[in-house]
């Protein structure tokens, strides 16, 4: 008897409140990255109704006078407003009736320089308690990454699909063509799996935000025609699919206007949509020196490449570690029974391959560069260009395990 069930994931479109959010905090970050690489930034941010407040640690390097001490204000530095104005104004806030507005929004500055006590774990010099004078992990904590066979990406389809009508509708509403959409949306895929691969769409859920003066049919007859049936494979649809659009029927208050946003609230829409696992920790608004955010980018690097190589069809990776010290205290690698060697294997080649220290994966990956803006919106993970999604490595790794298979 065949092995059945249904697993849905969900994204969000850029003017979600958490997702406005997050871009603010990305953009905070490139900015800060665009002065000094070693800019050392955790920015969160609010929103609600017609305010933002930013608030966290930022140190500039760069700015800061050696003689006095002082650093230049930040506000002036990367003009703050400003990016924040614009972030806002590329999501699409700039209509007459929006509260929230990138040109009316009223903006709260609570940002500060990051403490000195976590600096020094992180600095690559030696502190009196500290046991080394390399560079350490910003935090503790645990991070995974996954990759599989079911996409072209190596993701899991759920997620994927999720991500693509959220993209795809982005792409209509910013083209102008279609007058009644706007920036709030969210959607959700519920994929069939028979003896563990996607057979079927059961059900397609999208809710977008819409002006006042479009009918409910008119928006379900097009997201169905124009945005469902053009991103997911006709495959993978069928008569017994079905379409949940705007299912409260009217969704005219959105954004943050309706609703508060948070940074780093989305982050299994950030990963891989419930499919793998996650270790708990956001990664918009955070320099790479956290490995909250670089360190689940390496982990998603090297899965994807044991999937790449050929090495499994299914690969996730966990890896932790403790503040200021520079080695991870773990790796584990499991590839879920598909692999073509033992995990020990694949686990023992992957550290002779990569290396997990925080100073280093900021190496491999060239992460200090403002290219953050990039990651905020479907997905971190699946996205061509960006360097944990390129499997370069792939040779490299399915030699060394051939040499430890030996």
């Amino acid at each position: 008897m065949a092995n059945t069930f249904v697993f849905s994931s969900e994204s969000v479109g850029e003017g979600h409140p958490d997702k406005v959010a997050d871009l603010i905090s990305d953009s905070v970050l490139d900015a800060c990255l665009a002065i000094d690489k070693t800019s050392r930034v955790a920015c969160e941010t609010f929103v609600k109704s017609n305010i933002v407040v930013v608030g966290g640690e930022i140190t500039i390097p760069k700015l800061q006078d050696k003689k006095t001490g002082k650093t230049k204000a930040l506000e002036e530095a990367i003009n703050l407003g400003k990016i924040i104005r614009d972030a806002i104004r590329h999501i699409g806030y700039t209509n007459d009736d929006d509260v929230f507005h990138a040109d009316t929004v009223f903006i709260n500055n609570y940002l500060t320089a990051q403490s000195a006590d976590i600096s020094q774990g992180v600095d690559a010099k030696k502190v009196d308690g500290k046991k080394t004078a390399e560079q350490g992990a910003g935090d503790q904590g645990l991070m995974f990454g996954y990759a599989c066979s079911e996409t072209p990406e190596l993701m899991p389809t759920p997620v994927m699909f999720a991500h693509r009508l959220g993209r795809e509708l982005t792409k209509i509403r910013k083209s102008g063509k279609v007058k009644w959409l706007r920036p709030d949306a969210k959607s959700q895929v519920s994929v069939r799996y028979v003896d563990g691969k996607p057979t079927e769409v059961v059900n397609v859920v999208i809710s977008t935000q819409h002006t006042a003066d479009v009918s409910h049919s008119e928006i379900e007859s097009f997201l169905i025609d124009n945005v469902v049936k053009k991103v997911i494979p006709a495959s993978m649809l069928n008569d017994r699919t079905e379409y949940l659009i705007n299912p409260t029927g009217r969704f005219v208050i959105g954004g943050p206007q309706g609703d508060s946003g948070l940074t780093g609230r989305k982050i299994i829409v950030d990963t891989y949509g419930g499919w793998g696992r996650h270790g708990g920790g956001a990664f918009s608004g955070k320099d790479p020196s956290k490995v909250d955010r670089s360190a689940a980018y390496m982990a998603r690097w090297v899965a994807k490449t044991i999937v790449a190589s050929g090495l499994s069809s299914i690969a996730e990776l966990q890896v932790a570690y403790a503040i200021g010290h520079p080695k991870p205290v773990s790796v584990y690698v499991d590839t879920f029974g598909t692999g073509v060697v033992a995990d020990s294997v694949i686990s023992e080649a992957v550290q002779k391959v990569f290396s997990f220290k925080p100073a280093d994966i900021v190496k491999q990956l060239n992460l200090l560069r403002p290219i953050y803006r990039e990651t905020t919106n479907y997905g971190h993970f699946g996205k061509a260009g960006l360097p944990w999604e390129i499997t370069n490595k792939a040779s490299a790794l399915k030699a060394a395990v051939k040499a430890l298979s030996k």
